[in-house]
């Protein structure tokens, strides 16, 4: 993979590699496990998972109802930097609230999660936007693919120092697991800051000039081109099929990501294996990847997307059944190899849908979507299992969302002349 040509460019990708800390240790690691033993514990398992699924639920739809806005702040693109680290400052300073919260706080720790969640995915948003600034459209693929593989590497690597905090706590100096948790949500706003620096630090390149139309204008001016935008897609079955679809399996797998844990425990297992099992998603996932990118080519992104979104819908029934730590091991390897390509695929077949000279419009439409995924799996989850008391019934709810989205995947026609690059 080639490395990117200006600091500016590098400094970019490097912020991909301090955020994902969060998405890796906090999202989809420690928090869920940590809600559920330390700060839930008087609650019973499937409540717990209720709230669980509250919490992440909420943060993802206000997270849509934001993206508008966030929308017209991202078009002064001197603004960029700026609410990057604001929002960026939101989340680390909620990730470092983490440390304070005391056992039994289960409802102050989903506060604290939501706005942490808040703050992560908004200056994600303000972080994508910068990408047409600092490269060439021929350079973008290129440069958003090396802050992908950064992010793995990244978020994998202080997962793995964090893991062997909570398995051998007393090499670091700490009194036992739970200690070491709490020190793991420490480590990862250090992280964060630290890596962020670069970026809210150093020089930038910009593509636009910035404006002075007042921000309710500009809110106004977004709004107005989301519903025309809205109405377009109307008319082209086609997208509009995709669209549908993507949007019910991406709430699936981000469901998977952020209640897998959590329902690990709820059905008994080992919490030192679920987060084995966590590291070896993240380690598998990026090879894995450019693998299935390599498959789609003779393919198609179409079909390689259905056969990914099998190995979900697959997996998440043997969930329901499983009752070992093995058995989870063997989940975590499936999904490692299908998860990192559901996105990229997505991404791909969505380019040969869409009238290229308005790109970046249906992007930022795709963009909205992607990043408020999970509002509908969480809390569908949660209210299963409080309402049948079984949790197992509840992660197997999920196969609603993977089902129907590929049901409307399917009816989507892939241009003939088109391959998937992930």
């Amino acid at each position: 993979m080639a490395r990117p040509e200006t600091r500016a460019q590098r400094d970019w990708a490097l912020y991909d590699w301090a955020n994902s800390a969060f998405s890796t240790t906090v999202i989809a690691g420690f928090f869920p496990l940590f809600f559920k033993q330390y700060w839930a514990s008087d609650l019973e398992a499937t409540t717990s998972t209720f709230w669980l699924g509250v919490a992440n639920s909420t943060a993802s739809f206000t997270v849509l109802l934001l993206a508008p806005l966030l929308g017209a702040l991202a078009d002064v693109d001197r603004s960029h930097r700026r609410w990057l680290g604001a929002f960026a400052l939101v989340g680390i300073l909620a990730t470092i609230g983490f440390f304070l919260v005391g056992q039994g706080q289960w409802a102050f720790a989903a506060v604290i999660y939501v706005i942490a969640v808040i703050g992560w995915s908004g200056a994600n948003l303000f972080y994508d936007a910068m990408l047409p600034g600092l490269a060439s459209p021929d350079q973008r693929h290129r440069l958003s693919a090396f802050g992908f593989a950064l992010g793995y590497l990244g978020g994998g690597l202080l997962f793995l120092v964090n893991v062997v905090m909570t398995l051998k706590p007393a090499w670091f100096g700490l009194a036992d697991a739970g200690e070491a948790v709490r020190y793991a949500f420490l480590s990862v706003a250090v992280w964060w800051a630290l890596f962020a620096l670069p970026l809210l630090t150093g020089k930038q390149q910009h593509s636009r000039v910035p404006t002075t139309t007042p921000l309710a204008t500009r809110v106004g001016k977004v709004l107005r081109g989301l519903i025309a935008t809205v109405r377009d897609i109307r008319g082209q079955r086609n997208l509009m099929l995709f669209l549908i679809g993507y949007w019910l399996y991406i709430d699936g797998v981000a469901t998977i990501i952020r209640m897998a844990v959590d329902y690990g425990m709820s059905i008994g297992l080992p919490s030192n294996s679920l987060i084995i099992a966590l590291l070896l998603v993240q380690f598998i996932g990026f090879p894995a990847t450019l693998a299935f990118g390599r498959i789609s080519e003779r393919i198609g992104a179409r079909v390689s997307l259905l056969i990914a979104l099998s190995v979900y819908l697959l997996a998440t029934i043997g969930a329901a059944l499983m009752s070992s730590a093995v058995e989870f091991y063997a989940l975590a390897v499936a999904l490692g190899l299908v998860q990192g390509a559901v996105q990229a695929l997505s991404r791909s077949l969505f380019s040969q849908l869409i009238p290229a000279e308005r790109a970046g419009e249906y992007y930022g439409f795709l963009n909205m979507l992607g990043k408020s995924a999970a509002v509908l799996g969480p809390v569908l989850v949660g209210f299963v299992a409080a309402m049948t008391n079984s949790p197992r019934l509840g992660i197997l709810s999920i196969i609603v969302l993977f089902a129907a989205g590929m049901l409307f995947l399917s009816r989507v026609t892939e241009p003939r002349n088109s391959s998937s690059t992930a």
